[in-house]
């Protein structure tokens, strides 16, 4: 990467954001490294949505690692609260001070309770971690499948987003000197309140396209045989066009991938298609309906595709 493509936050242009990606062998369209530009450019949120598997939470890990930032990742869940997000108070030190204040005989309690409420027994979750200063700039927070939480718990992100602020009562308001990267993603399992889209950038990342997931193969898998990249790409493009549960994303092209180099594989067949199809496909359901006869019938279509391409 040359010099040309350091501006604000590392990034001068979309076409140094594609740059960027690819030196971190993350293969993107136009669009999104335009969204990834303009929401590091404006200092904004940038709300990645899409199927699982599409390579979402890779962006960010690619980020952290192309421009030198660390990564400070939220993985989101039901029943997620402030204490695993934000932060909480270590109460076994707290009471270890509270016995060996009064050991000694120390019985101020507005003192004591100053004394227990400060920096060196406050915990940081990785929301709070996102707002101190790290070597190398801001951090980049990753906030991960925001769908899995609660609506409370989504409110409570609108102060950080809206501020990057966070306030503790003991404490006060705690406020990062520079903006970290924020990327936000979601599976779609439920909708995102429209208050916290408001206050990103959007991009729906899809899955790819043929020609995309080659170069995808390529990047992160270098050595393929092109033909047998081309039937894998060829065979997967085929299965997301079924009636299926979950269709396989890019993380299990690549896996499949990588499971036909292991068993040195140079083309694919319906024997081999049939024994590692639970690569490709997670729902037993979904496996059942496709091995054999409709495994065999995708591949001779993507072969007779092939040899009508030249």
């Amino acid at each position: 990467m040359n010099d040309q493509t350091h501006g604000k936050n590392g990034i001068a242009s979309v076409d140094a954001m594609l740059e960027t990606l690819t030196s971190g062998n993350y293969v993107a369209d136009r669009s999104l490294a335009t969204a990834l530009y303009l929401a590091l450019s404006l200092g904004r949120p940038l709300f990645l949505e899409g199927e699982a598997g599409v390579g979402k939470t890779e962006i960010a890990k690619v980020l952290s690692e192309t421009l030198g930032r660390k990564l400070v990742r939220l993985q989101c869940y039901e029943g997620l609260d402030v204490s695993s997000a934000v932060y909480e108070w270590n109460y076994a030190r707290q009471m270890l001070e509270i016995r060996l204040a009064e050991a000694e005989g120390d019985t101020d309690r507005t003192a004591l309770a100053r004394d227990i409420f400060a920096d060196q027994f406050l915990i940081r979750r990785p929301l709070l971690q996102a707002l101190e200063p790290s070597d190398g700039g801001a951090p980049v927070l990753l906030i991960d499948e925001l769908d899995r939480t609660d609506e409370p718990f989504e409110a409570y992100l609108l102060e950080i987003l809206s501020d990057f602020q966070i306030t503790i009562p003991e404490i006060g308001t705690i406020r990062a000197a520079s903006r970290p990267i924020v990327i936000i993603t979601s599976n779609r399992t439920r909708e995102i309140h429209d208050a916290l889209k408001r206050r990103c950038f959007y991009h729906w990342v899809d899955y790819p396209d043929a020609e995309r997931e080659m170069a995808i193969i390529n990047a992160r898998i270098p050595g393929v045989a092109e033909g047998l990249t081309r039937q894998i790409v060829g065979f997967v493009q085929k299965l997301r066009a079924e009636d299926l549960f979950k269709v396989p994303g890019v993380a299990e092209t690549l896996d499949w991938t990588q499971a036909l180099m292991t068993l040195d594989r140079l083309e694919l067949d319906p024997d081999t298609i049939n024994d590692t199809m639970g690569t490709l496909l997670k729902y037993q359901d979904d496996i059942a309906k496709m091995q054999g006869s409709e495994a065999a019938r995708l591949l001779n279509e993507v072969k007779t595709d092939l040899a009508r391409a030249g």
